[in-house]
């Protein structure tokens, strides 16, 4: 079946089968991205510093892919709003090979200089969530389509630890429940995360060549959920005057939310040591525990489908977001006194994290655009708010290592969570408020159909 025809076929398929198709590939393609992103995670570059300071080499790894990877926030913000359909998948193909080719450089480097490579790294892997969702956007089942990628980065996450640390002990594959023949020499923490990334590169060209293949959009889908289109300069000035007193409370709240979750991602195997899991009997733990998550972060989200009303619709995610960073201090609660173990206690607050994190990148924003029916994309929204989240992840890494380095990983994420539980819901509800006001209101005898399903 040729690309066109596929594109066709989808067009007259039942709902289902194209919801069944967009959430397949989409999933796929964001998955394997993860392969090029998070591999390095899985060492923990022990009793390395960066540059002999007090900085740890791994510290500064993570805070150099995250200084490109926000960087790539603030280009997305102009150029991935503005990018046309017909250069989605080549930009994404150029995009993952730049990603590939910067964790060669990262291997070849002296040590002091690896962040650099690292931060090439995460520049072009910055810019490929804003190209999936835009596949995904301004649909009526967009709730279920967003919940479907979502899901594929957090359980991501944890798979190609697991892959990482297997390549690292020259083990079996694991992947998704299966154990696959391993292909690779046993590899030091340097090159792993390369080799990682090139046994996922096939896959993600396949999942995007497939993906791209999706038509745009229907009338229907327009009617109910506004127009998406690229956003000019002027639009993007005029959303963010229109909106800035609930935007900066949503932003401040963000910037938190995604240092909580990026502190506790990038230091799962450190973590897990510290609470007493060790790896020869815990080989795949971080990827049971985001099966976890994802699982449940993607049936909370998918369900938000069935509000179809609009206001309705973004209320009801902004009291998922605020039960996210409840969950934090709950659940840490909970372990502190000794009521659920590390596992679940990791897990829980995985869980709450995801509930606050992943709908700012899908369906808080999607929901935003149709209920106040302005015209753009969701996608720009999304890029602000990752440009300044991820300003928040390098402030709480140098935080941590530079100013509360006599605390262990386990302590200070503990007192992150009591803190981020209580201020995020205060920020939550305020900002609640604030749209809850400003949303649109169906006129009298306005068709609910086209205005606030």
């Amino acid at each position: 079946m040729k690309p066109r025809k596929i594109t066709d076929w989808l067009e007259s398929a039942p709902p289902g089968v194209l919801a069944a198709y967009a959430i397949v590939f989409s999933f796929a393609a964001y998955f394997t991205m993860f392969a090029f992103r998070k591999p390095f995670a899985a060492a923990s570059y022990e009793g390395l510093s960066w540059f002999g300071g007090a900085l740890g080499l791994k510290s500064a790894l993570v805070i150099g892919q995250v200084a490109g990877y926000g960087f790539a926030k603030f280009l997305g913000v102009k150029f991935v709003s503005e990018t046309r359909r017909r250069w989605r998948a080549p930009l994404l193909a150029a995009l993952i090979l730049a990603a590939e080719a910067s964790l060669v450089v990262f291997a070849l480097l002296p040590d002091p200089l690896k962040p650099a490579a690292m931060f090439l790294n995460g520049v072009p892997l910055g810019m490929v969530w804003g190209l999936v969702v835009w596949y995904l956007e301004g649909r009526r089942v967009s709730e279920i389509l967003l919940a479907g990628v979502s899901c594929s980065f957090i359980v991501a996450s944890g798979a190609v630890k697991d892959v990482g640390r297997a390549v690292l002990a020259g083990d079996a594959i694991p992947l998704m429940g299966l154990r696959l023949p391993n292909p690779l020499p046993v590899l030091d923490e340097f090159w792993m995360p390369a080799a990682v990334g090139g046994l996922f590169l096939a896959p993600f060209m396949i999942a995007v060549a497939m993906l791209d293949q999706l038509p745009e959009p229907s009338a229907l889908d327009v009617a109910a959920r506004s127009p998406r289109e690229p956003m000019d300069v002027a639009m993007r000035l005029a959303f963010l005057r229109r909106f800035l007193p609930g935007m900066a409370l949503l932003l401040l709240t963000y910037f938190f939310i995604t240092a909580f979750r990026d502190f506790r991602d990038n230091y799962t195997v450190e973590l897990y040591t510290q609470l007493g899991y060790r790896y020869e009997e815990n080989k795949t733990i971080a990827s049971q525990a985001e099966l976890f998550v994802g699982l449940g972060v993607a049936a909370v989200l998918a369900m938000l489908f069935f509000v179809r009303n609009n206001r309705r619709g973004l209320t009801t995610v902004f009291a998922v977001i605020a039960a996210g960073v409840v969950l934090l201090g709950a659940s840490t609660w909970l372990h502190a006194q000794g009521l659920i173990s590390g596992f679940w206690w990791m897990t829980l607050i995985g869980l709450g994290s995801y509930l606050a994190y992943v709908p700012y990148g899908s369906v808080l924003f999607d929901r935003l655009m149709a209920s106040t029916r302005m015209a753009g994309t969701a996608v720009f929204a999304i890029y602000v708010a990752d440009s300044l989240g991820y300003v928040g992840t390098i402030t709480m890494l140098l935080t941590k290592d530079l100013w509360a380095a006599e605390s262990s990983q386990l302590e200070f994420l503990q007192a992150f969570a009591y803190g981020l539980s209580v201020a995020g819901a205060i920020c939550l509800v305020l900002s609640a408020i604030y749209f809850r006001r400003t949303t649109h209101r169906p006129a009298q005898g306005e068709s609910r159909g086209a205005s606030s399903t």
